[in-house]
């Protein structure tokens, strides 16, 4: 190992911000496009989910474009339904991945499964020109379609040669993580990626500064590894790194362009998917919910 390598592996990656966001009933929003996905983008938006799984039964449809969904389960299941792709369970490690592209309602393909409760996050991820208005892509993938790099599943993108089957732009890892107590997790960023986070769902980690159940971090723009030392009860938790989205945050109420033109073609879109939905609703008294609409 080289002195540079030596070096990144021993110098701490300092935090630069950190947040516990803001409650609404089981769902903390820890960061949106207008604060902190400013600082990390391509990652723009991220929800922490909680509670009974009750709660999963109020979702409304609603509408996307420009934007990538991820959701991903740490503690319970929940069931998937899409006419497309199927159905199923997504517990820990399983993934929800959506590219709204140019246009998507959705809200109804995930639901209750056979846990009590639910836990998990959901990140938006900015999109570029080439697939900002683009076809709709969903994948469901149970968890053990998932692959892991030791103690890391690969959500999105390649870690220690593993590679992730969603289907993702380059340039971007999302990583979820779950470190016995006492035990160490070293993760080196890929070439490029300067953009670094993470948030816990679960436990307490030092790196060396202490982070607990319910923040999110952001560390200070490098290339240097992150070492974390999980505390009394170990830690669950999920990373993103990647390159640095490279173009401005143009924002529509459930929409992120980069541009005002892809905006206004993005809402557009989804106001003519919405009327259609409405439509089909008014003229079949027998479809109570539509999974997704595109």
């Amino acid at each position: 190992m080289n002195a540079s390598a030596v070096a990144n592996l021993v110098t701490p990656r300092h935090i630069s911000h950190r947040t516990t966001g803001s409650g609404h009933g089981p769902i903390v929003r820890l960061m949106s496009p207008s604060d902190y996905g400013q600082l990390i983008k391509p990652f723009v938006f991220l929800d922490l989910f909680e509670g009974p799984k009750s709660f999963l039964g109020s979702m409304p449809m609603h509408p996307h474009s420009g934007i990538a969904t991820v959701t991903v389960v740490t503690e319970g299941n929940m069931h998937f339904d899409d006419p497309e792709a199927g159905s199923g369970a997504i517990a820990y490690g399983g993934v929800e991945w959506m590219r709204a592209g140019g246009g998507v309602w959705h809200g109804k393909e995930m639901s209750a499964g056979t846990s009590a409760r639910v836990q998990g996050f959901q990140l938006w991820l900015a999109l570029g020109p080439e697939l900002e208005n683009g076809q709709v892509d969903s994948q469901y993938l149970e968890a053990d379609t998932m692959p892991s790099a030791g103690l890391a599943r690969v959500i999105v993108g390649r870690y220690e040669g593993v590679q992730s089957p969603v289907r993702a732009p380059d340039g971007i890892n999302y990583l979820l993580v779950t470190i016995p107590a006492g035990e160490s997790w070293t993760y080196t960023p890929p070439q490029g990626h300067e953009s670094l986070w993470m948030s816990l769902s679960r436990g307490s980690v030092s790196s060396p500064d202490s982070i607990v159940a319910g923040e999110m971090v952001i560390f200070e723009r490098g290339s240097q590894a992150v070492i974390l030392a999980a505390g009394a009860t170990g830690a669950t938790f999920v990373l993103g790194s990647a390159v640095p989205h490279p173009y401005d945050l143009k924002l529509g109420y459930y929409s992120v362009h980069t541009n005002d033109e892809a905006l206004r073609a993005g809402e557009a879109n989804i106001a003519e998917i919405g009327n259609r939905l409405r439509q089909q609703k008014q003229s079949d008294e027998r479809s109570t919910s539509v999974p997704v609409f595109k």
